[in-house]
């Protein structure tokens, strides 16, 4: 230990340009595997509850545990990353991703599965946070503009592709195959993270000097958060007395996180980058990014399955458009980080994406690929122009200690931000939908026997084709009570998609406000470091 901690540090900048970019492009990819396998298994749910013999209630479980794992990984890779090095606890991380993935395949039941799914994510979300700090450690000026764009696709592409991706694998070869795909991938990162990844040295001393109860009420508030946020909108939110309960225990555990962040002598997770005004405002754009970009690639698939009656494949092909989109706008996004002040650019998104939103609550019953191939491509397009400014103006300037820190919180801010987001946007869902079946109720009732009379004539023709009247009527109910709903549904989701577009426009308010990062390839000021 002596002699290790006599050798001098490793500067990950002045690496040979050939070694840094392969060191990214691992990283990168084991950032996409855990990041796809967030929503790999939402097209599946039904063949996975199916297949373990689980309840409704249970299977839920089965995303609910994963976010939950990877949520209280996010922040905790920072410490890890200085006490491990960036070398192992990468390739811890891809290795255990790779075995919890053999083992949900193998899962025999519910409860196994959920047991492996939560170690899949908290071992896959070191991977997320250390990516974007090795970049920004490693590259400088016009190389460094690249770092976000790419990133920021994968963040949003994985997550994307994984519906479609897992429907296909479900229908082909069966739902087992969604967790075994990762094995052969998973070695190789593991493998290559090993053999590659040598930009820091680690300082286990730092494992004698942490705080157990940091980390404890760490893990309790977000992983209570996440529990709250995924299980309120079924359980009628604090009406549910483990809700209520799993609220207020969150409560305590976040106040005793904060106290421990600021007074203990071995925090897991430093809050320190937020005393730069920038970095705040940043997460702020981050955390309303995460809920427009989950909560969008939530609710286009539920409606496309529940209004119009899309299978997963189905869906997969309309939504992948996005997906195209957001990799047509990474160059141009990187670019404009080059020349462009960041405010300007991230003002552009940010208005695109409301834009977006806004043409998305148009909505019809009737709307398919055609109709939403230009909403879609839009908010692909706009998403890119939200998160490169917003990833530069959080990393910029930090060294790579605190960068580390910082990773950490703005990749958990996006994460809360879409927690929070489908959690919030199912609730107005439900509630909205109520309302309008209501108000379509008033207006039947209304038109008086002008609508009566309507019935009576459809139930005639009806009657003269068959010879019971009275199921004639029934069905004729039936029917007129299934458009009734399918149409006040899509009407509850055009609710919510201006709500969204509402958000993002206030969004825009803090843009003029935030000090913008120098742009890659400018001449640092003569007092910087």
């Amino acid at each position: 230990m002596s002699s290790a901690a006599a050798k001098p540090p490793i500067d990950p900048g002045a690496l040979p340009t050939r070694t840094k970019f392969l060191i990214f492009g691992v990283m990168a990819f084991g950032q996409f595997m855990a990041l796809i396998d967030i929503q790999i298994v939402a097209a599946s749910l039904n063949d996975v509850q199916a297949g373990l013999s689980a309840g409704p209630d249970e299977i839920s479980w089965v995303q609910t545990g994963y976010l939950m794992a990877e949520l209280v990984m996010i922040p905790f890779a920072a410490f890890l990353a200085q006490s491990l090095s960036t070398r192992w606890l990468f390739a811890l991380s891809a290795g255990l991703f790779t075995l919890s993935s053999a083992l949900c395949g193998m899962a025999w039941d519910i409860d196994s599965m959920i047991l492996f799914r939560v170690l899949q994510g908290f071992t896959g979300g070191a991977m997320v946070p250390t990516v974007f700090a090795t970049g920004f450690a490693m590259f400088s000026g016009p190389q460094r503009a690249m770092i976000p764009a790419i990133l920021g696709m994968v963040s949003v592409l994985a997550p994307t592709l994984g519906p479609t991706v897992g429907g296909w694998l479900t229908e082909a070869v069966g739902w087992r195959s969604i967790f075994y795909i990762n094995i052969a991938p998973g070695a190789l990162v593991t493998i290559l993270a090993i053999t590659v990844i040598k930009v820091d040295r680690a300082r286990p001393e730092m494992l004698k000097t942490i705080d157990y109860a940091h980390l404890a009420a760490m893990a309790v508030f977000l992983g209570g958060l996440e529990y709250v946020l995924e299980e309120g909108p079924r359980q009628q939110w604090f009406e549910d007395p483990a809700i209520a309960i799993a609220g207020w225990v969150t409560l305590v555990a976040f106040a005793l996180f904060v106290e421990r962040s600021f007074r203990s002598g071995g925090p897991v997770v430093k809050l320190s980058p937020f005393r730069k005004p920038t970095f705040v405002f940043a997460c702020v754009f981050n955390l309303v990014i995460g809920f427009g970009l989950y909560s969008s690639t939530y609710l286009i698939p539920v409606f496309l399955g529940r209004v119009r009656g899309y299978d997963s494949l189905e869906i997969g092909t309309t939504v992948f458009v996005t997906g195209i989109a957001q990799i047509l706008s990474t160059v141009i996004a990187a670019r404009l980080s080059t020349r462009v002040d960041q405010r300007i650019v991230v003002t552009v998104g940010l208005s695109l994406f409301a834009a977006a939103l806004w043409l998305t609550s148009h909505m019809t019953s009737q709307w398919g690929f055609a109709a939403l191939l230009a909403p879609q491509a839009l908010r692909g397009f706009a998403i890119m122009l939200c998160i490169v400014p917003s990833v530069n103006m959080a990393l910029s300037g930090f060294e790579m200690a605190e960068l580390r820190y910082a990773s950490g919180l703005f990749n958990l801010m996006r994460n809360l931000g879409g927690a929070i987001g489908i959690a919030v946007v199912n609730t107005w869902l439900g509630d909205n939908a109520r309302v309008h079946v209501a108000r379509f109720g008033e207006a039947l009732g209304e038109a008086g026997r002008s609508g009566d009379a309507a019935l009576e004539a459809l139930a005639a023709r009806i009657a003269e084709r068959t010879p019971d009247a009275a199921q004639a009527a029934l069905i004729l109910q039936a029917e007129l009570a299934k458009v009734v709903g399918r149409e006040a549904l899509t009407l509850a989701f055009n609710d919510v998609f201006r709500v969204m577009a509402a958000l993002f426009v206030l969004a825009l308010v803090m843009a003029p406000f935030c000090k913008p990062p120098p742009l890659a390839g400018a001449k640092p000021p003569p007092d910087a470091h």
